[in-house]
C-alpha cells in the first residue's frame, strides 16, 4: 500500500489494542454520564494520565454495530386527530426503528406535515416495508421516504 493512500480510519479488534485506548473510551463514558466531575477525575478512576487522555480523546470512538445502521427520513401527512402521531411513533418502535428526530408543523386544512428521522438496521428492516406499514395506519394520509 502506498503511503499517499493511507486509510484515515480502521476497524480493529480491541484484543490487539493497547489498554490506553479502552481506558480513554471508559473515561469519556464516565464524563458523558456525569459519573466523573471532570477529566482529571475520569482519568484517575480508569488509571491513565491526563496527557494520554487528551492525546487520544478526539481520535478514539466506539464502533457501535447497532448504531451503524441506515438513517432515513420519512415525510408524512397526518390527519389532525388526537393519537395519530403517537400511533405512528409506536409502530416505528415496534418495527425496530430507532427514532432520531420528530418535527411536526402546525396543521393546515386538517392535515399536519411531519418528518421523522430514523435509524434502521438494514439486515432487519427495509425502509420500503416501513413505508407500507405506516401507509396502512388510520390517520396517515401519505408517507414517503426522502
Amino acid at each position: 500500500m502506498e503511503m499517499e493512500k493511507k486509510p484515515k480510519r480502521l476497524v480493529v479488534s480491541t484484543d490487539v489494542l493497547p489498554d490506553v485506548f479502552l481506558k480513554v473510551i471508559e473515561a469519556k463514558h464516565l464524563l458523558s454520564k456525569n459519573e466523573a466531575r471532570n477529566s482529571s477525575d475520569a482519568c484517575r478512576m480508569v488509571g491513565i494520565s491526563r496527557s494520554a487522555f487528551y492525546k487520544y480523546k478526539d481520535n478514539v470512538q466506539v464502533f457501535d454495530e447497532k448504531g451503524s445502521g441506515q438513517i432515513s427520513t420519512l415525510y408524512l401527512k397526518l390527519s389532525d386527530e388526537p393519537g395519530v402521531l403517537s400511533k405512528v411513533l409506536k409502530l416505528l418502535y415496534e418495527l425496530g426503528a430507532n427514532i432520531l428526530t420528530v418535527n411536526q408543523n402546525i396543521p393546515v386544512d386538517t392535515v399536519a406535515i411531519v418528518t421523522v428521522g430514523i435509524r434502521i438496521n438494514r439486515d432487519e428492516l427495509d425502509p420500503e416495508d416501513i413505508v407500507r406499514s405506516l401507509s396502512g395506519l388510520y390517520g396517515v394520509v401519505s408517507v414517503k421516504k426522502i
